[in-house]
């Protein structure tokens, strides 16, 4: 599974002069709200937000998206 780092996108948004879930959310073209709970982990961006805040920040989605495992997901490597 795969979740948003927030650190990294206030580090972009900061960068650029936004400052706040609303500025985030302007720039990026997602809902205020949305915004909101990305940016405090109560929500994961879809792909399509996700992609929307690569672009608004000129980042590759890599950069701010961390995998994490699951805990009903298999450690990588581990063969069932």
């Amino acid at each position: 599974m795969y979740r948003l780092n927030v650190a990294r996108i206030l580090e972009a948004a900061q960068k650029r002069g936004d400052r706040t879930a609303y500025a985030i959310a302007k720039r990026a073209g997602v809902s205020i709200s949305s915004a909101y709970r990305y940016v405090d982990g109560s929500a994961q961006p879809d792909l399509n937000s996700a992609l929307r805040l690569a672009e608004a920040y000129d980042l590759d989605i890599r950069t701010f998206m961390q995998r994490v495992e699951d805990e009903d997901e298999e450690p990588a490597g581990v063969a069932a």
